[in-house]
């Protein structure tokens, strides 16, 4: 058991799956909760996390996300992220705008670097300088040249909003979620509409961070092989600057309508591929998922449908030749409820009512002739080989673990729970084993399923420049109602804002960033452990390495030999490689069949320039992976695709 000064401890455990331990604590004098992860992964992780739920769509979380960033009361330089950025050696360092929370993580494998983020990221979310400049710089403000001027918007979030909303795919998404979410703050934009930024004023800004940037309110979370006092007693110490806050913030369930309900948008028909065609979804909205193993159903169950060019929604929907694309992205699971969005993307507005049956009529023939077992296998061997290898590529793998322990934890469940995957396998397989377990998924969170909607996009000519109008006109009644000294104010806040924005950090300012000296830095090389061996005419390396049992094949091909002319067209065939079948296995049979036994195959092109010569290196890399009593599988396949593909489909080409 860890026991912390300060700290009470509500739970702690030994979890294999993360290499470590696991504890849970709380603040004694403020109930902020904290999640320490001990293990020896030597890429720190450090987070605060505040629920953030929106009361309108002024954008207000997303704003003070970018706000808090440009100085704080101990580094009160104009953008100390910025800096950091060019003296750090970080592994991770941003901040992001959820719907339901707001999450500042960062990462570093050097210990100094790692306490330095950790003090300049505490200081910034608890005590930030938040002057009415940076709301005008980041939120929204009036701009004016003179008097003569059009009256206009300005702002980083308000540009990015504009963008975002100007987008028709992106209002997809943005839609799918309003419709299902009427009665909660779901419906509402945390980034921010362009229409409602500007009603938002300084005194609600300063008021927000007031309200949920409070301790009491944050969840802190500690991963990796770190100084565990000093780390502590940096924690504690702002901390402890605070009161316990009698704090009732919480995400309510949306009630259900048992009904579809139908919408209509349109969106510019200006230019683009989504100038000629409509798009449509179906979307349902899902009960409250806590569980590990019913949130990996999900996920499953998400592969089974959508994750594949085998996958059958997916391949009726394309097939259908009613659209060009899938739109909606299947189950959304970053929010307390799970919705599910599917539909098409260039479909003709009067097919809209033949790509809803075919959507439910693909999933109701699921439920009655079953799905293959070799499919649900599949997608269960592809999720099973995430959780076990929780390769993030450049992302830390304790801010994966955050994110994945953040999908509960602000909701009151445990977070340890969301580590424990080896028991939630266990039981996701046993409930397969009894039979129908996924047609009775679809049935349940679908078929019968009555809160859903669906939405029909579709393009018109002129909508951009009547909603670019009606912005203007807006603006000409507010500046027609104001004194010329109103007027004159906004031009000279402007002049101010530039003055503010173009003025640099004090020596006095930029001396207080803590910043890395060379006795800061680890001086022995980190070299992989490895080993080569000539067989025949091939350079076989192996390095011996902990990969949690997975192993890692790579096969390089030297394109040297290659006419120079054929090189620009190797990405089209390492493409083709796994979408075309081959003599063994048309291309429907053989991605189910990688899924299920591999963890991925793949190829890439490698162009690279030679030490002292002129000629480039070019490789053509295969790349798979699976577990190690899988090798020989992966090595079949591999093989089969290499030297048995077909090229005959030239539409799939």
């Amino acid at each position: 058991m860890i026991t912390i000064p300060e700290f009470k401890t509500i739970q702690s455990a030994a979890i294999a799956e993360i290499s470590g331990t696991a504890t849970l604590l709380v603040h004694e004098k403020t109930g902020t909760e904290l999640l320490y992860v001990r293990n020896d992964d030597e890429n720190k992780v450090f987070g605060i996390t505040l629920a953030t739920p929106p009361t309108d769509s002024t954008g207000l979380p997303h704003i003070m996300e970018h706000s808090v960033l440009c100085g704080s009361k101990n580094y009160p330089l104009k953008d100390p992220f910025v800096e950091l950025l060019k003296g750090s050696l970080n592994t991770f360092l941003n901040a992001f705008t959820y719907p339901d929370k707001t999450c500042y993580p960062v990462a570093s494998q050097n210990h100094k670097d790692f306490m330095n983020l950790m003090r300049v990221y505490l200081d910034a979310v608890f005590f930030p300088l938040i002057p009415e400049e940076v709301l005008k710089q980041e939120g929204w403000h009036y701009e004016l040249e003179n008097k003569e001027a059009p009256l206009e918007y300005k702002g980083v979030v308000f540009n990015e909003m504009k963008g975002v909303y100007s987008d028709p795919v992106d209002m997809v998404y943005e839609y799918a979620q309003e419709s299902l979410f009427p009665d909660t703050i779901y419906s509402l934009s945390s980034g921010g509409d362009p229409k409602v930024i500007p009603q938002l004023s300084y005194q609600q800004f300063k008021k927000f961070h007031e309200d949920f940037y409070h301790p009491s309110n944050a969840r802190i979370y500690l991963y990796g092989d770190v100084n565990e006092d000093e780390c502590f007693d940096v924690i504690k110490e702002y901390l402890n600057q605070f009161e316990q806050k009698d704090l009732n913030i919480e995400v309510p369930l949306q009630p259900t309508i048992p009904n579809l309900r139908l919408e209509r948008k349109e969106y510019d028909a200006g230019g683009g591929d989504e100038a000629k065609t409509s798009m449509v979804t179906l979307n349902w909205l899902l009960p409250e998922v806590s569980a590990l193993n019913e949130r990996m159903a999900i996920t499953v169950l998400n592969y089974i449908l959508l994750g594949s060019s085998a996958s059958p929604l997916k391949k009726a929907l394309i097939d259908s030749g009613l659209g060009e694309s899938l739109i909606g992205g299947g189950f959304h699971t970053e929010i307390r409820q799970f919705y599910f969005s599917t539909g098409l993307k260039g479909i003709k507005e009067e097919d809209v009512d033949k790509v809803q049956a075919l959507i439910e009529d693909t999933l109701a023939s699921l439920v009655k002739d079953g799905i293959e077992q070799e499919m649900i296998e599949a997608a269960i061997n592809i999720v099973e080989f995430s959780y076990r290898e929780n390769n993030t590529g450049g992302f830390p793998r304790g801010l994966a673990l955050m994110l994945r322990a953040l999908n509960t934890w602000l909701y009151g469940h445990d977070p340890l729970e969301q580590f424990r995957y080896e028991d939630a396998l266990a039981t996701l397989k046993s409930n397969t084993e009894v039979g129908s377990y996924f047609e009775g998924l679809i049935q349940k969170y679908l078929l019968d399923n009555k809160h859903r909607t669906r939405i029909l996009h579709v393009p018109r000519d002129g909508v951009a420049a009547e909603q670019e109008e009606a912005e203007k006109k807006k603006l000409a009644e507010i500046k027609a109602a104001m004194w010329d000294e109103e007027l004159e104010r906004i031009i000279q806040e402007a002049k101010d804002l530039k003055q503010f924005q173009e003025e640099g950090s004090s020596p006095e300012d930029e001396a207080k960033l803590p910043f890395l000296a060379i006795e800061d830095l680890d001086r022995a090389n980190k070299l992989v452990p490895g080993e080569h061996k000539a067989i025949a005419a091939t350079d076989y390396f192996t390095h011996d390495l902990n990969t949690n049992g997975i192993c890692y094949l790579d096969f390089a091909f030297d394109m040297a030999r290659l006419p120079f002319e054929y090189v620009p067209f190797l990405p089209i065939y390492t493409r083709a490689l796994f979408d075309m079948g081959t003599k063994n296995h048309d291309f429907v049979s053989l991605s189910p069949i990688m899924d299920k036994e591999t963890g991925g195959i793949g190829a890439s092109v490698f162009l690279t320039n030679k030490p002292q010569s002129i000629d480039p290196l070019r490789f053509m890399l295969v790349r798979g992976k699976a577990v190690v009593d899988k090798v020989p599988a992966l090595l079949d396949i591999t093989q089969d695709i290499l030297l048995n593909i077909v090229f005959d489909d030239k539409q799939r080409f």
